[in-house]
C-alpha cells in the first residue's frame, strides 16, 4: 500500500510541474498601442539640451530656456607681451567653464598666438603663457584640467595679415577649440 502511496505522490507532483511549465506568460510590453501625442514631443523637445560642438565651437541654450542656443566666440584678446585675461572675456569664459564643469566628456584645446613682433620662441612662450592663464582661469571656474590641451603657435597663424597695431592687436589671443 505504501507504494501505491508513493505512486500517487509522485504522479500528482510531476502533473503539477508539468501544469506549471505550460502556463502561459504575459506578453511582453512593446510600448504605446497608440501614437504618441504631439504635445507630449512637444515637451520633449522643448527642454534645454546641453552643450555641444558644431565645428569647433561650443554652443550652449540660452539661460531663459526658451530653446535659443548661443555659439560662444572662444577668441579671447590680450594686451601687448601680456598674458593676463582681460575682464572683458570673463562672462565668455565663465560659459566655457560651466559647460566644462557640466560635461566631463567635453574636451578643448587652447591654443595661444602672438602678433609678429619679438623672436619666434619668445612669441611661442608668449603664447603658451597666454593659453595656461586661460586654462588656469577655466580650472578655477570648474573645469577639470584634464579637459584642455594647451598649444602655442606664437606668430605662425595670425588672424590679420596686416603689419600695423590694428592688425597686431586681433593676432595676440587664445582661441578655444573644441574637439
Amino acid at each position: 500500500m505504501n507504494f501505491h502511496r508513493i505512486q500517487r505522490l509522485l504522479g500528482t507532483g510531476l502533473s503539477a510541474i508539468f501544469l506549471v511549465g505550460c502556463a502561459s506568460q504575459e506578453p511582453e510590453y512593446t510600448g504605446p498601442s497608440e501614437p504618441i501625442e504631439e504635445s507630449f514631443v512637444e515637451e520633449q523637445t522643448a527642454e534645454p539640451v546641453g552643450p555641444r560642438v558644431e565645428s569647433g565651437k561650443l554652443v550652449v541654450s540660452s539661460s531663459d530656456s526658451m530653446g535659443i542656443s548661443e555659439t560662444l566666440g572662444g577668441i579671447f584678446l590680450f594686451d601687448f607681451d601680456q598674458a593676463v585675461v582681460r575682464r572683458s572675456g570673463h562672462a565668455e569664459l565663465d560659459k566655457h567653464a560651466s559647460a566644462l564643469s557640466g560635461d566631463r566628456y567635453l574636451r578643448a584645446r587652447l591654443e595661444g598666438h602672438a602678433d609678429e613682433r619679438g623672436t619666434r620662441e619668445y612669441n611661442l612662450a608668449l603664447g603658451e603663457r597666454r593659453a595656461n592663464a586661460v586654462r588656469a582661469y577655466l580650472v578655477a571656474q570648474g573645469a577639470s584640467n584634464s579637459q584642455i590641451e594647451v598649444i602655442s603657435y606664437g606668430e605662425e597663424k595670425p588672424f590679420n595679415t596686416m603689419h600695423n597695431e590694428s592688425g597686431w592687436a586681433q593676432n595676440r589671443r587664445v582661441e578655444i577649440v573644441y574637439r
